[in-house]
Parts: C-alpha cells; sequence; structure tokens
C-alpha cells in the first residue's frame, strides 16, 4: 500500500484521491486554527508559495481531537485560513488523526513513521513528509517549525 492508495474529502466535500499527488513531494498535516502552533500555517503557506511549481505539495487535515481546538465548521476553516493566512494549498475535512476513528491516511503514516512516543500524534501540527514515489520518509513533531522542513524539502525535489 502506498499514500496513492488513499482518499479523502475536501473542504468542499469532494473525495480526493491522494493519486493526484503522483509524482510530487507532500507534506501531510494536521491542523487546527485555535492552537498555539496555528500560525504555522503562515510558515506552511511560504513553503508552498516557494517550492509548488518544483512539485511540493502541502495537505491540511483540520483535527478537533487536541484541546477543541477545531471547532469551526468546513465552511468557517476555510474562511479563517483564508482570511488569517492565505492559505492556497490543498485543504480537506476535519479528520481525527488518533483512536479507532483515526483517518485510514493517518493510520497508515503514523504505522510507517512512528515518534518517541509511538505512533500516536500528540499535537495539531505534526507534519509527515512524502517523497516523489508515494513513500513517507520522515515525521516532524508538532513544535518543528515549517522552515526546518526546508532543506529536506529541497532535496526530495532534487534542488539540493
Amino acid at each position: 500500500m502506498t499514500f496513492y492508495d488513499f482518499e479523502a474529502k475536501t473542504l468542499k466535500g469532494e473525495n480526493l484521491s491522494m493519486n493526484t499527488y503522483a509524482g510530487k513531494v507532500v507534506v501531510v498535516v494536521n491542523t487546527a486554527s485555535k492552537c498555539g502552533l496555528t500560525p504555522q500555517y503562515e510558515g506552511l503557506e511560504k513553503l508552498y508559495e516557494k517550492y509548488k511549481d518544483a512539485g511540493l505539495v502541502i495537505l491540511g487535515f483540520p483535527c478537533n481531537q487536541f484541546g477543541k481546538q477545531e471547532p469551526g465548521s468546513a465552511a468557517e476553516i476555510d474562511s479563517f485560513c483564508q482570511v488569517n493566512y492565505g492559505v492556497s494549498f490543498p485543504m480537506f475535512e476535519k479528520i481525527e488523526v488518533n483512536g479507532s476513528d483515526a483517518h485510514p491516511l493517518f493510520k497508515w503514516l503514523k504505522g510507517r513513521l512512528g515518534s518517541i512516543l509511538g505512533s500516536k500524534i500528540k499535537w495539531n501540527f505534526t507534519k509527515f513528509l512524502i517523497d516523489k514515489n508515494g513513500r513517507p520518509v520522515k515525521r516532524f513533531a508538532p513544535t518543528t517549525k515549517p522552515k526546518k522542513m526546508e532543506k529536506m524539502i529541497k532535496e526530495l525535489l532534487g534542488r539540493s
């Protein structure tokens, strides 16, 4: 099984296959609008703008499992991301990332890239980096600023 075998619903409620992103370097991140780490949207957007033409895509998955920090509807999440951070990368419907109701993509990612806490996601803005072949290569902690991923992203894009 690869990253490309999964699908998720966009904020507009449309099913989207991850196969759409075949051949791209992908960052998958669980997000929240009312989190101390929410300003990471700005850094994620900067990375996306800088490298999207080279083959980078960032996929945001809102999650309300940590301190109820993503209480909004899909429309509210979309508006918040646009107005406050100018987010232009793809955003998906709110999901769960831990527990029995975790989205299958996150179950798979956690199984491939555990952390010092095991496979469980600790908080919002955990980031998974996936290579052009759909293989997860690195997991970044919630507190890791997006800029710290840039070197590895450039390497995977072949721009080091």
